[in-house]
């Protein structure tokens, strides 16, 4: 699949130089395991968990589950349930995915929606809404992804949980990824994790959320990865 250019990502860009905090996640952790799904739901008041599709729960442009993802998937849909757990690709479920082939597939295989959506993140809030039927406002979403533009970006815009992930594949095993992708998500990430003075003030403005008052009152990343995360320098 061939994804077409994110028109709502540039628009949006102008949004972010101003205010480079829109890309700042509440929460990063490696990957999906490592996220605390019974506290965003027992004490966050999250209703429902939304998950980028490729390098958070699959390789680049495949459509099977990564290994590194199979724990925190499973963990999602246990506690908030299938219905309550969903994708929301900029690929499958677009238009760039006709008669949703991809999409189906890969509800097949992976066990949860794959949400249909005519505008790319950071847009589409009316369509992530009417695919939840029991979330009454944004703030009741958790965002989960690997790009700070457009996964973080979409959810903070609208009041959403955030939590910003690791790409799962680095090397050869990324070799499919989208090149533009690859080069865009590297500068993010440098510039939101290296150790400099617009970075770090950047993540001191993170936006707040309704209920969840930080990671030291509530702590949604699981206690055993937090000595890895610490080691992680620049993603």
């Amino acid at each position: 699949m061939v994804q077409s250019i994110n028109l709502k990502a540039l628009t949006t860009l102008a949004s972010v130089v101003r205010r480079p905090y829109l890309a700042a996640p509440h929460v990063f952790v490696p990957t999906v395991s490592e996220i605390n799904y019974q506290a965003l739901r027992d004490q966050c008041g999250i209703k429902a968990v939304m998950f980028d599709k490729d390098n958070t729960l699959t390789a680049p442009y495949e459509n099977t589950l990564h290994p590194r993802a199979q724990a925190g998937l499973q963990a999602a849909i246990d506690i908030f349930g299938q219905k309550n757990v969903a994708i929301l690709s900029n690929s499958a479920g677009t238009d760039d995915d006709p008669g949703f082939v991809d999409g189906a597939e890969i509800e097949e295989a992976l066990g949860i929606a794959v949400m249909k959506h005519s505008e790319k993140k950071p847009g589409g809030l009316g369509e992530v809404m009417a695919h939840f039927p029991n979330v009454e406002e944004p703030s009741e979403l958790c965002m989960v992804g690997d790009r700070l533009l457009t996964d973080i970006v979409f959810g903070n815009l609208h009041g959403m949980l955030t939590v910003h992930v690791l790409p799962l594949c680095t090397g050869e095993e990324n070799s499919k990824d989208n090149k533009v992708a690859k080069v865009v998500r590297a500068a993010e990430n440098k510039f939101m994790y290296a150790d400099w003075w617009g970075g770090r003030k950047t993540r001191s403005y993170t936006l707040g959320h309704n209920v969840w008052k930080g990671e030291e009152e509530c702590p949604l990343i699981l206690v055993e990865k937090k000595e890895e995360i610490g080691n992680v320098g620049e993603p």
